[in-house]
């Protein structure tokens, strides 16, 4: 793997202190980290998955609608916070490498450094509360 740029390594080194779930990619999209808390909403340890282009993290875990309609990668918060270079937000469904069915809410930011520089995104998330009967 090729070196990083010095704030992905700290955006990694921050995101494994935390309690809120993160995913990590570079600019090209390759993930490159999600810490313990978003391990428990992934079905698997980052150690165990590893690093994955964007072709394969936004297939695998099966990203869909409410309706249980298949999410292409381009409406996912993280894509498009990295090819549109803008915050964004989403609520959908995934399956994680558990098997388990989970619906979570995901905010995006792209990660820019000085000289305008894309480095990649950072996606924050969490399991979604369940819909109230209000």
């Amino acid at each position: 793997m090729a070196q990083q740029p010095i704030e992905l390594i700290l955006a990694r080194e921050l995101g494994s202190h935390l309690v809120t779930p993160i995913f990590l990619v570079d600019v090209e999209g390759e993930l490159l980290f999600y810490n313990e808390p978003a391990e428990k909403l992934l079905g698997s340890r980052f150690d165990e998955s590893g690093p994955m282009p964007l072709s394969t993290w936004t297939t695998v875990f099966v990203p869909t609608s409410a309706s249980g309609e298949r999410l292409p990668a381009e409406s996912l918060p993280l894509v498009a916070a990295l090819r549109e270079r803008r915050p964004a937000h989403g609520r959908f469904w995934i399956s994680g490498l558990d098997g388990v069915a989970r619906e979570l809410e995901v905010t995006a930011l792209p990660l820019e450094g000085h000289a305008d520089r894309l480095l990649g995104a950072i996606a924050i998330f969490w399991e979604a509360p369940a819909a109230s009967n209000g």
